[in-house]
């Protein structure tokens, strides 16, 4: 009787641990690598929500093609080593099929190169150097504009509106913000403007009094100042320029696309514009669906555009595994990636083509009042 009830209780086990590694090989795996710690953490932290919600919403209206989504999800800690090294272990341990996240482009850069490597695609949500993808390889793919549209716009809409002569900061330390630099004065001098005087500084450095009292020596007649910042560095340079008198009109990029501009500088964030990548004051369907569905999920509104990236990027992602017979074929996944066209996101419209993974998309210019980023037109 004995060895009967034993026999029946591993027969069991043994048809329950079956039917738990069925139900495994039946999800797809999709990594989420963000940096939800560190200095990246203000604008990768709302892009992994973004991200997370949509599979949900996915899972939640049958998954894909009868298979639920399965998010693997590390932190990068904006560390350089650390993205990389999960980035392996979710393609070699985990069995990710593709790998999405990131806003900066080192980081992008560090995990994109072992996705190439492993002929897995890799989805970028908001890092925008302008030849990523190239760098990276044909299985990388760019959810935002280029630092370049990003850049231009700000440009474009600092020389109509705000002044003709610019005084530059630019942090040295990372490739975007010394390519949003070059692009912003490039366009910035193409349209008749001046860069009357320029500085620099490390990400992290924790005082810019030395860099300030430089440009109140000689402020060369400028009516506006250019920030090529991350999000970390953002607050301190505004309230620090500030504290030491400097009024002026601030411009950057989406760099500044952050709260934190608002929390550390508070009432001195004032005469702040960016260039972004959407509005939350759209009254778009598709973006004020958007903004409903984070806010009840999440119990805040979306705190900046990278949250809507990571967004598009899963639902971009979803379409595509749409189109796959076998989920687990990644260069099959990467085809049908590379196979989209018009596809209508939240931060706007996405086509990709073999000799292009960056898309084409307009950039929308905010302005921070009483601590909140306000839409003020499109570039």
């Amino acid at each position: 009787m004995k060895k009967k009830l034993f026999g029946a209780v591993l027969t069991a086990a043994v048809l329950a641990s079956s039917m738990t590694a069925m139900a495994e090989e039946e999800t797809i795996k999709i990594g989420a690598l963000f940096n939800l710690t560190g200095g990246q953490a203000s604008i990768d932290t709302p892009s992994y929500q973004g991200f997370k919600l949509r599979a949900d919403e996915i899972n939640a209206a049958g998954g894909i093609n009868g298979r639920q989504i399965e998010v693997i999800s590390y932190d990068g800690k904006t560390d350089q080593a650390t993205c990389a090294n999960n980035a392996k272990k979710m393609i070699d341990v985990d069995g990710c099929v593709v790998v999405s996240g990131f806003s900066d482009s080192n980081y992008a850069l560090a995990a994109g190169a072992i996705a190439q490597e492993r002929q897995v695609p890799f989805v970028i949500t908001g890092a925008t150097l302008p030849d990523l993808c190239e760098q990276i390889g044909d299985y990388a793919f760019m959810v935002p504009f280029g630092d370049d549209t990003c850049a231009y716009a700000a440009a474009e809409y600092a020389y109509a509106e705000i002044g003709t002569k610019c005084y530059m900061m630019v942090d040295q330390s990372m490739e975007f913000t010394k390519t949003l630099a070059s692009c912003f004065e490039e366009r910035f001098t193409e349209l008749g403007g001046e860069i009357v005087g320029s500085d620099s500084y490390m990400n992290g450095d924790p005082d810019f009094s030395a860099q300030i009292d430089r440009f109140l020596n000689d402020e060369g007649g400028s009516e506006f100042l250019f920030f090529s910042s991350v999000p970390n560095d953002a607050g301190p340079l505004v309230l620090q320029f500030r504290d030491k008198g400097v009024t002026l009109p601030i411009v950057s990029g989406d760099g500044f696309d952050t709260p934190l501009v608002a929390e550390v500088a508070g009432d001195q964030a004032y005469d702040v514009y960016i260039s972004t990548h959407c509005s939350y004051t759209n009254e778009a369907e598709n973006v004020q669906n958007f903004v409903k569905a984070y806010t009840d999920a999440y119990g805040t509104a979306p705190e900046n555009a990278f949250a809507a990236l990571g967004y598009d990027a899963m639902d971009l992602i979803g379409k595509a595994l749409e189109k796959v017979e076998d989920p687990t074929d990644t260069a099959a996944i990467r085809d049908a990636i590379e196979s989209t066209t018009d596809f209508k996101g939240v931060t706007g419209t996405i086509s990709y083509t073999a000799d292009s993974h960056k898309p084409d998309k307009t950039a929308s210019i905010l302005e921070l009042v009483d601590g909140q980023f306000q839409f003020i037109t499109e570039e």
